[in-house]
């Protein structure tokens, strides 16, 4: 009797012990950004991004052996809120992060990431100074402001020279940076702007601003922002009368800016990544959104991207140790992802192909015809 119980024992012990080493050969994950509020559109993009990058890699196998489990965030584009989402992140064991979405909630949630051992590749924050400022664990899948700001600025001037060129910018970390790199290009290239002016987020009636650009005759608006913003102060442009054409970043791509919007934005001019959907990388993971009634736009492909990215890293590196899988994404290996081949360089900025302009044209956006 004795020695059938000492039997169940060692053998509960066995079964209790396998749980435990199953258990912990999951990994878990996570994305973050603004999942409630105005700018939810994109939060979304983020989260069915990587809820079938999920999906997808447990089904071809997982990582090292287990599962993966995801986390999902809701920072609202708040630099506090992104630093206690962070916090919860950690306090729930993530390891990864494929976020957050705005710079200004990137940039302050990597600092927690970087002491707390949790690497990040964020799949959209675009101000330069997540890379140049950040610590080891700080990557990213997108271009960068900067970057974004040189091939506007160059459109505005091969396309609008001698026009009256206003720029906005909504204040954020992402908007101001983008109109300031934007305004430098032009700058640097001979333009005068115009006007140069910020606003405020949020806000309903936009028409004070609007009346002192129709006032200065302005041909062409730059809008350092996002789409909830840049869809009103288009919209109460042509309220008004004015034909001035509305250019901005990559925070437009998204169908909620046209639902905005209606007619008043056609002809939009926006710059963004070349896009994932027509990359032939895509073609299956596109076709699978699609088949679930999703179309994967603006930044679901590089939350998918970020999460292939990871997985393949830590796998090279037989770890999920983060530092050693920074270490492997900084050593020039070349990934094989949705967005197409691509790696790191030494600052963690992705070394893909720029940005390119598109415009909204009934309803749609795609690359201008010119």
């Amino acid at each position: 009797m004795k020695k059938s119980l000492l039997g169940a024992l060692a053998t509960a012990g066995l079964l209790a012990a396998a749980a435990t080493s199953a258990h912990a050969a999951d990994t878990a994950i996570g994305t973050a950004g603004p999942m409630t509020g105005q700018y939810a559109a994109f939060g979304q993009q983020m989260k069915v991004g990587a809820e079938q990058a999920v999906k997808d890699l447990n089904a071809a196998g997982g990582l090292l052996g287990g599962k993966l489990t995801l986390e999902v965030g809701d920072d609202a584009c708040d630099p506090k809120q992104a630093v206690a989402v962070a916090n919860q992140m950690v306090s729930k064991g993530v390891v990864f992060m494929a976020g957050h979405f705005c710079s200004g909630s990137s940039i302050p949630a990597s600092a927690v990431y970087s002491e707390e051992g949790v690497l990040q590749i964020t799949p959209a924050s675009t101000n330069p100074k997540y890379t140049d400022e950040g610590s080891w664990n700080t990557f990213r899948v997108c271009g960068r402001d900067d970057q974004q700001g040189e091939v506007a600025g160059k459109y505005l001037m091969d396309h609008f020279a001698g026009k009256k060129v206003a720029f906005l910018h909504d204040k954020s970390a992402y908007g101001k940076g983008l109109a300031d790199a934007t305004m430098a290009t032009y700058q640097g290239l001979g333009g005068k702007p115009a006007m140069y002016e910020a606003y405020t987020a949020g806000e309903k009636d936009y028409t004070a601003l609007v009346s002192k650009l129709k006032a200065e005759n302005i041909d062409v608006v730059y809008v350092g922002g996002y789409h909830p913003e840049a869809g009103l102060i288009v919209r109460q442009m042509r309220d008004q009368g004015m034909k001035a054409t509305l250019m901005s970043g990559d925070a437009l791509v998204t169908d909620e800016y046209w639902a905005i919007t209606g007619d008043a934005g056609e002809g939009t001019l926006m710059t963004f990544s070349p896009d994932p959907r027509k990359n032939p990388a895509a073609a299956s993971v596109v076709a699978e959104f699609k088949a679930a009634g999703v179309e994967p736009e603006g930044y679901v492909l590089y939350t998918y991207a970020a999460i292939q990215v990871y997985v393949q890293a830590a796998t090279k590196a037989g770890t999920t140790d983060a530092e050693k899988v920074a270490e492997v994404l900084k050593s020039g290996m070349s990934f094989d992802t949705v967005l197409g081949k691509l790696s790191f360089n030494g600052k963690g900025d992705v070394t893909l192909p720029g940005y390119v302009v598109y415009e909204w044209l009934s309803g749609k956006y795609d690359y201008v015809k010119s």
